[in-house]
């Protein structure tokens, strides 16, 4: 099953595209955090891909607030604030916790780009969350709004995290990267870390040629998805 939900979030419809396992009665779920273009093809098809996996995935329209003015991708970016973004994940992990079709168990976070960003900032934000995936998320130690950062809410995580970066990326850069890797392990926070030569940022996403590395990319995915099935079985 996959389609589009529209739900409301602070007065805004937001829509959410979610999939699962057809005939699925119970699944663990992973909530998929888009990056700057949005909820395009290739988020959608990381929750179809999710969802042939066995899980429920769900992807929200984070820009669902914004007016359809013709902004670019980085204007749109500039425009979100923490406090809204998790408004919207959690409605939407209540949206997909009253599904009459299908019940979820335990829920998880994953993103990319921007969206690798949010799942930190989720992991640090909702204690009920059982994984989190980052990929390649830039930003982490700048609050979008007024504050505090996904990198000052580490001593909240909760969860265990996986993450994946490009060493030729700029943001985040390896430095950052170890950065934020020094920063779980001071708070015991249970974590791996993969990092990859030869890519850069968004390496995952199919959809950009020029960014794109099918190789690092496959073995990413091949890492993400027994971590999910370990902590949200």
């Amino acid at each position: 099953m996959k389609r589009w939900d529209t739900i409301e979030v602070s007065g805004s419809p937001m829509r959410v595209y979610v999939a699962w396992p057809d005939g699925a009665r119970e699944v663990p779920a992973v909530m998929v955090a888009q990056h700057g273009p949005g909820v395009d093809r290739f988020i959608e098809d990381r929750v179809e891909t999710l969802a042939a996996e066995g899980f429920l995935a769900a992807a929200p329209d984070l820009y669902h607030r914004q007016p359809a003015d013709g902004a670019d991708m980085m204007a749109r970016i500039g425009r979100l604030r923490d406090q809204e973004i998790v408004a919207d994940v959690n409605a939407t992990i209540e949206h997909v916790k009253h599904l009459p079709e299908v019940r979820v168990g335990k829920i998880g976070v994953i993103g990319f780009c921007m969206g690798g960003r949010v799942s930190y900032l989720m992991a640090g934000s909702n204690a009920s969350l059982r994984a989190a995936g980052v990929f390649y998320g830039g930003n982490i130690m700048k609050p979008w709004g007024a504050g505090p950062a996904p990198f000052a809410l580490t001593p909240k995580i909760a969860c265990p995290m996986i993450g994946f970066f490009g060493l030729d990326d700029k943001n985040p850069s390896p430095d950052d990267v170890k950065q934020i890797d020094a920063e779980l392990t001071r708070h015991g926070k249970r974590h791996e870390f993969h990092s990859y030569d030869g890519a850069g940022h968004a390496f995952l996403n199919f959809t950009n040629a020029a960014n794109y590395r099918e190789t690092q990319a496959k073995d990413a995915w091949a890492k993400l998805i027994p971590f999910l099935k370990q902590h949200l079985p």
